[in-house]
């Protein structure tokens, strides 16, 4: 009898999609950004000059919230760029409630531990078609407010992958740096600071092994962060 070699993951093998629901995304914007976010923070937001509203484009904020994803939404999304954003998130976030509404609010999974080639093509393609997308380059959620954690591979490689294969792709990477006054979970009318980055241009890394540029492009970012934290 032969052994069943099925996947442990299946997230890793399956076709990796998003989409932007018609009624649900532009209501859900004017809910959380009009209302919810406003409301219950006090947000202060500086460098919304440096967010292009054309081309593509990688958000690379800290990540010490599930607020997180809002406050991205409120300081760069559809009312201040005229641009829907797409989330790359952990792969429970897309189950059961949650994960409808969040894969129809422009969101995808992707397993953490072991990132399937289904999640990294999406974003490429995503890039490919000149879209916005956010990946939080921290990797996972740091409660802990006062420094910038060790900055994973997978923004620099997807960010490089896109530019290979599409060579007049004019790629961003934009570093974010989100503060809450409070550690998590921030407190109602808790203060948020949104430092947004000048943009790092992808293209000027292809000089280099693949290899290497991944570690200068994530080394770029990291500082980036630290230097965005500080300004705080």
């Amino acid at each position: 009898m032969t052994k069943n070699n099925k996947p442990k993951n299946d997230q890793a093998s399956a076709e990796v999609t998003s989409e932007f629901s018609a009624w649900l995304t532009p209501l859900t914007y004017f809910l959380s950004c009009c209302i919810l976010v406003p409301f219950y923070f006090k947000i202060e937001i500086r460098g919304q000059k440096n967010i292009p509203k054309t081309d593509a484009i990688i958000l690379a904020p800290t990540h010490r919230s599930r607020w997180d994803p809002l406050i991205i939404a409120y300081a760069a999304g559809l009312f201040v760029t005229n641009r829907k954003l797409r989330y790359m998130v952990s792969e429970e976030q897309t189950r059961g409630f949650q994960g409808w509404f969040i894969r129809r609010l422009g969101g995808f999974p992707v397993d953490r531990d072991h990132p399937g080639i289904s999640s990294i093509r999406h974003s490429v393609q995503l890039l490919k078609n000149q879209e916005m997308l956010v990946l939080f380059p921290e990797g996972r959620i740091y409660p802990e407010n006062n420094k910038i954690y060790p900055i994973q591979s997978g923004v620099s490689r997807i960010a490089l992958q896109a530019i290979s294969s599409k060579k007049e792709l004019n790629l961003k990477i934009i570093p974010v740096s989100i503060l809450y006054d409070h550690p998590a979970p921030p407190p109602w009318r808790c203060g948020v600071k949104v430092n947004i980055g000048s943009p790092l241009e992808v293209k000027d890394y292809l000089g280099y092994s693949t290899k290497q540029a991944a570690k200068i492009l994530t080394d770029n970012i990291e500082l980036s962060m630290t230097q965005l934290h500080k300004k705080h």
